[in-house]
């Protein structure tokens, strides 16, 4: 089982629009999922994808001042914005990208030098 942690904390504001100040038009975010599989050295399998999603904000109704916005609220932002088959592939990217890790389908080797164990 793989669990993700959506960080939109890092967003870019238009300083006044619509007589509110520091209106948030576009999200950088970055989501990490993290599999309840550990590594060798005990830590659990994770990958990240990182991006921005720009938001409408044409039609604010509700404007929440800067100051009291939350990662949960831009979050909802985001995801209401990419619509949940995008979301569902982004995780289901890094999901990938973990089962990659943990069942590696290609490695790197050199000629001449010793082939690592597989791991179990």
């Amino acid at each position: 089982m793989v669990t993700y942690d959506w960080n939109c904390k890092t967003v870019d504001c238009y300083p006044e629009q619509n007589s509110e100040a520091d209106v948030v038009y576009n999200v950088h975010w970055i989501v990490t999922g993290a599999s309840d599989q550990l590594d060798p050295q005990g830590n659990p399998y994770s990958a990240t994808n990182i991006g921005t999603q720009v938001l409408d904000t044409s039609g604010i109704t509700n404007f929440i001042p800067f100051d009291q916005l939350t990662n949960d609220e831009v979050v909802a932002w985001t995801k209401g914005a990419m619509g949940s088959e995008q979301v569902a592939e982004i995780e289901a990217s890094i999901e990938k990208q973990i089962q990659d890790l943990i069942t590696p389908t290609s490695v790197t080797l050199v000629i001449g030098e010793p082939v690592p164990p597989v791991e179990e």
